[in-house]
């Protein structure tokens, strides 16, 4: 590895240097980690494109192994995209790969081998990394794809090596995820002194920066930290170091870094404003606001939950129009506590967060049991209520922290639409209508691989809700059983023609709130308020 020179001037300083020169570091045949999350979070931009830009200009470094936790990029030509060039990679295991889906796609055509393990769990395994431990044991994607017994997260046929493993402690099963040494971590903060000590007082989260450049740095490794300005040492705040200077080699400056792909800094987002939320633009009433309505009624006062990307991040947008959002506390895998978080890319992006935690700690809490509940959207459903996130359509797009939040919370409540391509509905007297359905069901007879376990989650005794814009079921042993039905809707044209399997039917079906379908608000607030008074003391 590549030799950790310092200049010499009252202490150890770190080298500051383009990221060009910074890159160069990096070895053929060596594991690289890469900080960062959906648009732009985290990201150290600069550094990529250099790295990509120097693989096109000489060759090298060539045959990496590239290691990341979260997905990168904008799910078109940003964030791990640039490094989507033929003979870079020889293995890249990540935990979300649909934000950057050049590299997906060369996966899919086996170009290099390719894995998709659980993002807490691999957050979790730069620790372990970090603290020289072989690996980590944990109950986390049993009974799902990245289980041994299916695909041990597998995505290709190039990929032949089974890293993960299955172990039986006191009569229960368990995964065993190896560490992945790491040779070079390529991290983002926001401030550096000349000795390498880094704030990240700009950047949204933390993620899992410090786990990450402890595994490096503890295995011989190399530590490039793109940073937007450097002052004198020791002038930072002790209490602000994310990383220490010790750990960090070398020092890419890049004065205009934002925090996200757009705009420059948002003291919003940095937290040292709160957003007045009623200011918010309220969402149109859509299939995303109905199904957003839906989810918001499984979920109580009190509750600490947990919202994905896609459909159901927009639960928490609907509970500040109805006034309830301080009323529960919605959290996201990459480490925000409280507060609303952005939707799509941005997810993770929040204003007026309560907390931000380190990346693997929030994984720590999921992994334990702590969610009341879990908000998450489904690309498919089968008759077994098992889900499917990480392969759809024939694309790969991984699973993110799907696995950690849905295997391990008390209630699971999957969002989506029933059919999809060319889905168009009417909204209207309190009731729905569909004016043109979509081209392929998202309610399918089997699946070939799952991200969750229906039976398995039935027998851990979870509650699971299935919500679409004209349906709700609920898992039960024998599979799914419809419960409720949106009003205007014809049960058997509407639902059961647009499914693959015939669900089982609730003695008790109802109609669902029509309350959803309103333009004006559904008195939620009001609601849980008599809820609250008439629960005894």
């Amino acid at each position: 590895m590549a030799s950790r020179q310092r200049l010499i001037q009252r202490g150890k300083l770190v080298q500051i240097m383009d990221a060009d020169e910074a890159v160069s570091y990096i070895p053929d045949n060596s594991t690289v980690g890469i900080l960062g999350a959906g648009g732009g979070l985290n990201e150290a931009t600069a550094v990529i494109n250099a790295l990509a830009a120097r693989y096109k200009a000489t060759s090298s470094p060539s045959q990496l192994t590239l290691f990341h936790s979260s997905g990168l990029g904008n799910r078109a030509e940003r964030g791990m995209s640039p490094l989507a060039l033929p003979g870079l990679s020889q293995r890249i295991i990540g935990g979300h790969w649909g934000q950057s889906p050049a590299l997906a796609t060369m996966a899919k055509e086996n170009e290099f081998e390719a894995y998709n393990f659980p993002q807490g769990v691999m957050s979790q395994l730069l620790r372990a990394a970090a603290a020289g431990q072989p690996g980590i044991i944990t109950h986390v994607g049993l009974g799902s794809f990245v289980d041994p017994r299916s695909l041990g997260g597998k995505l290709n046929e190039s990929t032949k090596e089974d890293l993960v493993k299955l172990m039986r402690i006191d009569g229960k099963d368990w995964l065993f995820y190896p560490t992945i040494p790491i040779d070079v971590a390529i991290i983002r903060g926001t401030t550096a002194d000349t000795e390498g000590y880094i704030s990240m007082e700009d950047e949204i989260a933390y993620l899992d920066v410090l786990a990450l450049a402890q595994a490096a740095h503890n295995n011989g490794g190399f530590v490039i930290a793109q940073v937007q300005k450097v002052v004198q040492a020791r002038t930072l705040h002790p209490k602000s170091i994310k990383v220490p200077g010790f750990l960090v080699d070398a020092l890419v400056v890049v004065p205009d870094q934002p925090q996200l792909y757009f705009g420059s800094v948002n003291r919003y987002f940095s937290g040292d404003y709160k957003m007045d939320t009623g200011k918010l633009a309220p969402l149109p009433l859509d299939v995303r606001k109905v199904i957003a309505r839906r989810a918001l009624f499984d979920v109580v006062p009190g509750d600490v939950g947990n919202v994905g990307v896609g459909i159901s991040d927009g639960v928490g947008v609907v509970a500040q129009e109805e006034q309830v959002e301080d009323e529960f506390t919605l959290t996201v895998e990459l480490g925000p506590i409280g507060g609303v978080t952005t939707q799509g890319i941005y997810l993770g992006a929040s204003v007026n967060s309560q907390a931000v935690l380190d990346m693997p700690a929030q994984f720590d809490f999921y992994d334990g049991g702590g969610l009341d509940v879990a908000l998450l959207s489904f690309a498919a459903v089968d008759s077994s209520g098992s889900v499917n996130v990480h392969r759809f359509g024939g694309n790969i797009m991984g699973t993110g922290g799907f696995i950690n939040i849905a295997q391990n919370s008390k209630t699971v409540i999957f969002s989506g639409t029933l059919t999809a391509g060319g889905l168009e509905v009417e909204i209207s007297d309190e009731k729905l209508k569909i004016r043109k359905e979509g081209r392929f069901t998202k309610f399918v007879a089997s699946q070939p691989e799952v991200t969750f376990s229906g039976p398995d989650a039935f027998r851990r005794g979870q509650k699971v809700i299935y919500i679409t814009e004209r349906a709700v079921f609920r898992l039960e042993e024998v599979g799914l059983m419809l419960v409720e039905v949106a009003p205007g809707i014809d049960i058997e044209k509407d639902i059961f023609e647009r499914m693959e399997f015939m669900p089982i039917v609730s003695k008790d079906l109802k109609t669902m709130d029509q309350r959803i379908y309103r333009t004006q608000t559904m008195g939620i607030r009001d609601e849980w308020l008599r809820q609250v008074l008439a629960t005894p003391a």
